[in-house]
């Protein structure tokens, strides 16, 4: 049975409108450098007003820093993620989270058509409808509590140290704080 929620919010009622782009050939530590001076998470690749690929502060540290490769030496494009997850404005903002979570992402571009009039982020959610953060988090947690894994006792709330989506069952696995679903995929 698929069950279908909706908020009554569209992804356009959220999103950010002029989302910080920078080119396929900026270094990654200038990308840093823009996302810490613009305080955002994430940067749109473009070239010639064409979306190319997204690049988070996740992607950073995961494929530059965690490898010890030089941030100096390495381009948005050669880091950046190239097969975009994207959504439609007028979406509703239960699709796009069922995005993020289904797709492992925290960003969405937003297009219209080819263009790409926007980006939506977790947090351009929660700023919009707080409330919706524990409905959400209801509605993802799997039902059949017996049939789960068992793994370490719930910890906390908070946020998921893989997936970076909050949580209301942290559970500790090798040292990190995860997300029922991220937890799963550990074992």
């Amino acid at each position: 049975m698929t069950l279908n929620y909706k908020t009554g919010y569209k992804v356009c009622d959220a999103m950010t409108k002029k989302p910080v782009s920078v080119s396929p050939e900026t270094s990654i530590e200038e990308c840093a450098l823009k996302m810490r001076d613009s305080h955002v998470g994430s940067l749109v690749i473009t070239k010639d007003s064409k979306l190319l690929g997204i690049l988070s502060d996740r992607d950073i540290v995961r494929r530059v820093i965690a490898k010890k490769l030089n941030p100096k030496e390495l381009k948005a494009e050669e880091v950046m993620i190239k097969k975009v997850i994207t959504i439609g404005p007028e979406k509703d903002i239960y699709d796009a989270l069922k995005k993020m979570k289904d797709g492992d992402v925290r960003h969405l571009p937003v297009m219209n058509k080819k263009e790409m009039v926007g980006l939506l982020t977790l947090k351009d959610i929660l700023k919009i409808q707080p409330e919706l953060f524990e409905l959400m988090i209801e509605k993802f947690e799997l039902r059949e509590e017996a049939r789960k894994p068992i793994f370490g006792g719930p910890i906390s709330e908070g946020m998921c140290e893989a997936c970076g989506f909050p949580s209301t069952n942290l559970r500790e696995i090798e040292g990190s704080f995860l997300c029922t679903r991220c937890a799963s995929k550990k074992l």
